[in-house]
């Protein structure tokens, strides 16, 4: 006698009804097995309880969402922690690894919350995050120009703390002021002193990490493996970066930004196509980025794409102007164009804070005006043709709200070898791209999500004939999913082999052999992590 349809609906009910029991008792136990482990293992003179939130506790969604940058993760239906782990101590840290791993949760690892994709906070499986952003402390030695500086500490804080002891020294690292050193640093890092002294990588001497046993190495006892690959191979696959030792760089007392803007009746077309030649080939002192965008024109009201020159020079406006008119007099750069300012004043500049705002600023360490966004990124090996650029136009006309940065390479980037860290796009780039598809609630809110990342594949696709490929390159710290994913829970080699030689290039298997070294069991992972190197099957 067959079963009526209903009563088949029935019966499925009742047993996901009890599948779903069980998951929830299963993680309800874990949860309170790790929450019963944690003091265990972390320095009774700093309570872990105090840093402790649970979806129980009032504050858990505001600390949740505090560092959490992308409205459009944020706002979509993905996994809410089961805790938050908000160290206030370096133990904190140790127990929250050592007790999630023997019962059977993932963590996750926030510093800044800048992570694009949302993979430092969200998983589909029962996890928690241990958010790095107390651990903030910068130690600065004038007399070694060396600094320790701690995961949870922002670009913005480490700028203004090396001017309070020098106004003739810097760091090179990213525009955004809010950005966690921890994660930041592991991808790279990078901004206006690249052409200059490198990546924040290549001026980093030491570290502080925590392996899957939870004990923390420093560059001696982690081994040069590790430390190789902590440097652009992004740390959280390997544990948890707890404080970075950096070299400080010399800057002039003075430096001097502009701004310089045309649109196509300008020459924009023609000025962007000398650009992508000039920029890379300029001396290292002049980092010169372009960003093109779309705009309502003046007169008709029709769209219309400006052109941003945007340079930072180490030296005074004089030098400058000599050194614009002899390599790109096309853009007819004046000194009335030119800013001089100090160094910690250009990283207010570069992070678009009007000119005059007070460095204090740069203490602001959340993120405040957040967007919904989806952001891809391209290498660019060969100068794109004038055609290209006005196909390029014609894409970003249809789009309602996109920023789109070309930062030129050469200068120290082409000096040093694609073995040396982890991070391995340097000689034969003429410049990276990032580009963002930004909207609001007013556009759509995360009901329109779907929508405007089309728009960003589109962009993506249409600018393939011009960009790298085999692989076609990409940038960690500009996570995309799209180009390969892992599930929360398992990381596959073959998947990773292909988002890993897009991010990694040659160096993708050396990570994949540092990983087995350091975690063979894979404990730290997420959707595009590192997995260990297989072994040979005999």
């Amino acid at each position: 006698m067959k079963a009526s349809s209903s009563t088949l609906t029935i019966v499925f009910s009742i047993l996901f009804l009890f599948l779903l029991n069980i998951s929830l008792v299963t993680s309800d136990s874990a949860l309170d097995n790790f929450l019963q482990c944690l003091p265990k293992h972390s320095n009774p003179s700093n309570p872990i309880t105090d840093a402790v939130y649970t979806p129980n506790n009032s504050s858990f969604q505001s600390i949740y969402e505090l560092r959490a940058n992308n409205l459009r993760i944020l706002s979509s239906a993905t996994s809410k922690p089961v805790a938050i782990i908000t160290a206030l101590h370096e133990s904190h840290a140790q127990a929250t690894v050592i007790c999630a791993r023997s019962h059977g949760l993932q963590v996750r690892i926030r510093s800044g919350g800048h992570d694009y994709e949302g993979l430092s906070y969200t998983s589909d499986i029962p996890f928690v995050i241990l958010d790095m952003f107390n651990l903030r402390s910068i130690q600065i030695d004038m007399a070694s120009e060396t600094a320790w500086v701690q995961a949870g500490a922002t670009t913005g804080e480490l700028y203004y703390r090396i001017a309070e002891k020098s106004k003739v020294h810097g760091f090179p690292s990213g525009v955004c002021t809010t950005l966690g050193i921890g994660g930041h640093f592991s991808g790279g890092g990078y901004g206006p002193l690249m052409r200059k002294y490198g990546l924040s990588i290549d001026n980093v001497i030491d570290a502080q990490l925590i392996d899957a046993n939870g004990k923390i190495l420093n560059r001696k006892s982690m081994g040069e493996d590790v430390f190789w690959a902590i440097r652009g191979g992004g740390g959280t696959s390997f544990g948890i970066i707890l404080s970075w030792k950096i070299k400080l760089v010399r800057v002039p007392a003075k430096v001097t930004v502009f701004n310089v803007q045309r649109t196509l009746d300008q020459g924009a077309t023609d000025l962007a196509f000398r650009w992508q030649q000039i920029a890379p080939n300029l001396p290292k002192d002049l980092f010169l980025r372009l960003q093109p965008e779309p705009i309502t024109g003046t007169g008709n009201g029709n769209k219309t794409i400006r052109v941003s020159f945007i340079g930072h020079f180490l030296g005074q406006t004089g030098r400058l102007v000599q050194l614009m008119n002899a390599n790109f007099p096309e853009l007819g750069l004046q000194r009335s164009d030119c800013i001089e300012m100090s160094w910690v004043e250009s990283t207010l500049f570069w992070a678009g804070f009007p000119n005059g705002t007070s460095i204090d600023i740069l203490l602001n360490r959340v993120q405040e005006d957040r967007v919904f966004f989806k952001t891809k990124s391209d290498y660019y090996k060969k100068v794109i043709p004038k055609e290209g650029l006005e196909t390029l136009w014609e894409v970003l006309l249809d789009i309602e709200d996109i920023f789109i940065q070309l930062n030129p390479y050469g200068g120290r980037m082409e000096e040093i070898s694609e073995s040396e860290t982890a991070f391995a796009h340097r000689a034969g780039n003429l410049f990276k791209v990032q580009y963002t598809v930004l909207w609001s609630e007013a556009d759509g809110g995360i009901g329109a999500a779907e929508r405007y990342v089309e728009m960003s594949r589109r962009l993506y696709s249409v600018m393939a004939p011009y960009a790298s490929s085999n692989p076609r390159e990409a940038f960690l710290n500009y996570r995309d999913l799209d180009i390969g994913s892992n599930e929360s829970n398992n990381t596959d080699f073959a998947v990773a082999k292909v988002y890993g030689a897009k991010y990694f290039k040659n160096n993708f298997l050396r990570l994949a052999r540092v990983k087995a070294m350091v975690d063979p069991d894979n404990f730290f992972k997420n959707e595009q992590s590192i997995p260990p190197l297989p072994m040979p099957s005999h």
